[in-house]
């Protein structure tokens, strides 16, 4: 995509949605995610997350958040003059994410600076909400995202 034809930094205002989603999970997926980066019995085994509080086979938190990066690619950030995030404000789970869920949610602009010491990046915040086909809130996230901006020059003295 042209530099043109990304979203930059001004693009962007306060109370924009993107949507997420949808995305199926499957009990393979959670497994794989599982086994190499959270071998936990309840992402690995049926019965096991049975016999937890989570009801199920349940995908990580962690592999909740990486399907839930996924989305937010596919949706809006390849569209977008990013230049990564400076990190995560918080993450909450809120409830588990079994085996035959069906993840969407959606990303809201919260707000938006220039950047005090790379005048040409904008830093906006994002929140994040990801919900079960039963419309349960199964995730929530916030943080900010570096983009570039259109014109940094203008806004100099």
């Amino acid at each position: 995509m042209a530099e043109d034809d990304l979203l930059h930094f001004e693009d962007l205002e306060p109370g924009m949605v993107f949507p997420l989603g949808p995305k199926n999970v499957a009990a393979d997926e959670i497994v794989a995610f599982a086994m190499e980066y959270d071998a936990q019995p309840m992402h690995l085994d049926e019965e096991a997350g049975r016999n937890s509080i989570l009801g199920g086979l349940a995908a990580s938190g962690w592999h909740t958040c990486s399907m839930m990066m996924r989305m937010m690619t596919d949706s809006y950030l390849l569209r977008m003059a990013a230049e990564g995030a400076p990190g995560i404000d918080y993450v909450k789970w809120k409830k588990p994410v079994l085996a035959g869920d069906v993840l969407s949610g959606e990303t809201r602009v919260l707000d938006s600076r220039t950047s005090n010491s790379r005048p040409g990046i904008g830093i906006v915040s994002f929140r994040h909400e990801l919900r079960n086909q039963r419309g349960e809130t199964v995730l929530e996230s916030e943080n900010p995202i570096m983009l570039r901006r259109r014109a940094p020059e203008a806004s100099r003295p």
